[in-house]
C-alpha cells in the first residue's frame, strides 16, 4: 500500500494526497466487514428515505414533529454518505488515498452535518417540551413559519460553524507524513500531520465543537427537565406512560448522539486510545444515522400502521 504521495516546486515539498489508515483488520475479515457496512449503508438510506416519503406523501404526517424528523432523515443520508462510501472503497481496494481537497471537504461536511444533528436534536427536544408542557398552545407556538425558521437556523448554523477553521486547515503546510490514523479525514488526526503550528487551530476546533455540543445539550436537558416534572404531575399511570412513550424514541437518539460526541470532542484526544476514539466516531457517523429511522418508526404505531397499509394497498396517501 502506498504510504506517502507528495510533490513540490523547488525545495518546497507539499502533500497532495492523504492515506486513510482506517481500522486494523485481519485481511480475511475485510470482505465480511465490507458486506456488513454496505448492508448498514443501504438500510440507512432505505429507512431515512421511507421517513421522508411518508412525511411528504401522507397528510397524517404533516405535523411539526414529522417535519423535524424528515429533516433529520435527510441530514442522516448525507451524514452517513460523507464517510461510508469512501470507507467501503478502502476496504476492497489497495489504494486507500484521498486527495488533499477531498480530505478537507470530507472533514468539513462531517463537522458541519454533525453540528446540524445537534441543532436538530435540540429543536426536537423543544418540540416535545411544547407538546407535553404547553399542549393547548402547541399549534400556536409550533406553527409552520416557526418550524421552517428553526430548521433553516439548523442548516445555516451547521454550515457556518466550521467554515473559518476549515479555511485555516487549507492554509496549513503539510510536508509529510501523510497517513491519517482514522477511517475518514477527522480534523484532529489531520491537523496532527501539519508541519506548521496548529495550537490555535486545535483550540478553535475544540471551542466550536464544545460550544455546539454543550449549548444544545443544555437546551435538551432543560426541555427534558420540564417534561419529566410535567409528566410526574399527571395523576393517572396510563397518562404518564403515554406521555413517556412519546419521548422515548427521541430520548434514545439524544443519548446516542450526545454521548458519543461528548466523548470525541469534549475529552482531550490524548486521554483516550485511538481505536476507542475511532469506534465512538463510527457509532456517531455510521450507526446513529442507521438507527435513527428504525428507532423512530419501530416504536411508532402510526408509522407502522401506515407502512402495513402501503404494503397491502400500495399507496400511503390519505385525503
Amino acid at each position: 500500500m502506498k504510504t506517502a504521495v507528495s510533490m513540490g516546486t523547488g525545495n518546497d515539498t507539499r502533500v497532495t494526497e492523504f492515506v486513510l489508515i482506517g481500522f486494523t483488520l485481519n485481511p480475511h475479515l475485510q470482505t465480511t466487514v465490507f458486506a456488513l457496512f454496505l448492508l448498514i449503508y443501504l438500510l440507512s438510506l432505505f429507512g431515512n428515505l421511507v421517513i421522508i416519503a411518508l412525511t411528504l406523501l401522507d397528510y397524517r404526517f404533516h405535523t411539526p414533529m414529522y417535519f423535524f424528523l424528515s429533516n433529520l432523515a435527510f441530514l442522516d443520508i448525507w451524514f452517513i454518505s460523507s464517510t461510508v462510501p469512501k470507507m467501503l472503497v478502502n476496504l476492497v481496494t489497495k489504494n486507500k488515498t484521498i486527495s488533499f481537497i477531498g480530505c478537507i471537504l470530507q472533514m468539513y461536511f462531517y463537522l458541519a452535518m454533525g453540528s446540524m444533528e445537534f441543532f436538530m436534536v435540540a429543536i426536537m427536544s423543544v418540540d416535545r417540551y411544547v407538546a407535553i408542557c404547553q399542549p393547548l398552545r402547541y399549534n400556536i407556538i409550533m406553527n409552520r413559519r416557526s418550524c421552517v425558521l428553526m430548521m433553516l437556523g439548523c442548516w445555516i448554523g451547521g454550515f457556518l460553524d466550521f467554515i473559518l477553521p476549515t479555511f485555516m486547515v487549507f492554509q496549513l503546510s503539510f510536508c509529510g507524513p501523510n497517513a491519517v490514523n482514522h477511517f475518514f479525514c477527522d480534523n484532529s488526526a489531520l491537523v496532527r500531520l501539519a508541519c506548521s503550528a496548529t495550537q490555535k487551530l486545535e483550540l478553535m476546533f475544540f471551542s466550536i465543537a464544545s460550544l455546539v455540543i454543550l449549548s444544545t445539550l443544555l437546551l435538551t436537558i432543560i426541555s427534558y427537565a420540564y417534561i419529566v416534572v410535567t409528566i410526574l404531575r399527571i395523576p393517572s399511570a396510563s397518562g404518564r406512560k403515554k406521555a413517556f412513550s412519546t419521548c422515548a424514541s427521541h430520548f434514545t437518539v439524544v443519548t446516542i448522539v450526545f454521548g458519543s460526541c461528548i466523548f470525541i470532542y469534549v475529552r482531550p484526544a490524548e486521554s483516550s486510545s485511538l481505536d476507542l476514539t475511532k469506534g465512538v466516531a463510527l457509532l456517531n457517523s455510521v450507526i446513529t444515522p442507521f438507527l435513527n429511522p428504525f428507532i423512530y418508526t419501530l416504536r411508532n404505531k402510526k408509522v407502522m400502521d401506515v407502512l402495513k397499509k402501503i404494503m397491502s394497498k400500495g399507496s400511503p396517501v390519505e385525503s
